[in-house]
C-alpha cells in the first residue's frame, strides 16, 4: 500500500511544532487587532469630520492601502526599511506592522460607514428631547453603531488572520512555515507527506476562523430581527 504520509504528523514533535506555529499565527494576528480596532475607531471618527484636509488625508491613506497588495507592504517595511534606515525589524514586528496599518484603514471605513449610516433625523430627534451631546452619543448612536459594526469588524478579524500566511515570504517561522519545514524533511521518507500536512494546516485555519465567522453571522442575523 502506498505510504499516505499521515505518519508524518505522528512522528516526533511534528504536530506540536505545528500548534506552536499557528500560535505564532494567531498571535500577530491578535497584536495587530487589537491596536487596529483602537486606531481604526479613531481614524473612523477623524474620517466623518467636515475638514477638507483630513478627508483628503484620511482618503489617501485608506486607498493607498487598499490598492497596496499586503505582501509589498510587509517586503517594504522588512526589506526596504532595513535597508534604507540602517535598522533591524524582525519579522514578527514587521508582520504585526503591516497588519495593523491594513486593519487601522479597513477598521476606519467600517467606523466611518456606521456612524454615518445613522439617520441625521435621530440626532435632531434626540435634540430634541433635551438630551445633551454626549447622552445622545451614549443612548442613541454608540448602541446602534456597534450593532452595524462589531459583525463587520468580526469578519475583518478572520481576513486577517488568513492574510498571516504571508508572512511565511518574509521568514517568520508560523504555521505554514513550520508545514514546508516538516514536509522538506520529509521528502523522501514521505514523499506525500504534503497533502496531510497542508491539509493539517487548512483544517488548524478553519477551527480558529470558523468559529469567529460563525458568530458574525449570528449577530448579524440576532441585531437585524
Amino acid at each position: 500500500m502506498q505510504d499516505l504520509g499521515i505518519k508524518v504528523l505522528l512522528e516526533g514533535n511534528n504536530l506540536w511544532r505545528l500548534l506552536d506555529g499557528l500560535w505564532v499565527t494567531v498571535r500577530i494576528s491578535l497584536l495587530a487587532v487589537a491596536i487596529s480596532i483602537v486606531l481604526g475607531i479613531l481614524l473612523g471618527m477623524v474620517m466623518t469630520l467636515k475638514n477638507p484636509v483630513t478627508k483628503v488625508l484620511t482618503r489617501v491613506y485608506l486607498e493607498f492601502i487598499r490598492i497596496m497588495p499586503q505582501l509589498v507592504l510587509l517586503f517594504l517595511v522588512y526589506f526596504g526599511a532595513a535597508k534604507a534606515f540602517n535598522i533591524h525589524i524582525s519579522g514578527e514586528l514587521s508582520a504585526v506592522i503591516v497588519f495593523t496599518l491594513w486593519g487601522t484603514a479597513e477598521m476606519g471605513d467600517l467606523v466611518r460607514g456606521a456612524l454615518i449610516s445613522i439617520p441625521k433625523h435621530q440626532y435632531d430627534s434626540s435634540a430634541a428631547l433635551g438630551l445633551s451631546g454626549l447622552q445622545i452619543y451614549r443612548y442613541i448612536i454608540i448602541p446602534q453603531t456597534l450593532r452595524r459594526l462589531i459583525p463587520l469588524a468580526i469578519n475583518l478579524v478572520t481576513r486577517m488572520i488568513k492574510t498571516t500566511s504571508l508572512i511565511v515570504l518574509i521568514g517568520v517561522v508560523e504555521v505554514l512555515k513550520v508545514g514546508q519545514q516538516i514536509i522538506e524533511a520529509s521528502r523522501y521518507t514521505a514523499p506525500s507527506a504534503a497533502l496531510w500536512i497542508y491539509g493539517t494546516v487548512f483544517f488548524l485555519y478553519f477551527i480558529v476562523c470558523f468559529p469567529i465567522s460563525k458568530l458574525a453571522g449570528t449577530l448579524e442575523k440576532r441585531w437585524q430581527n
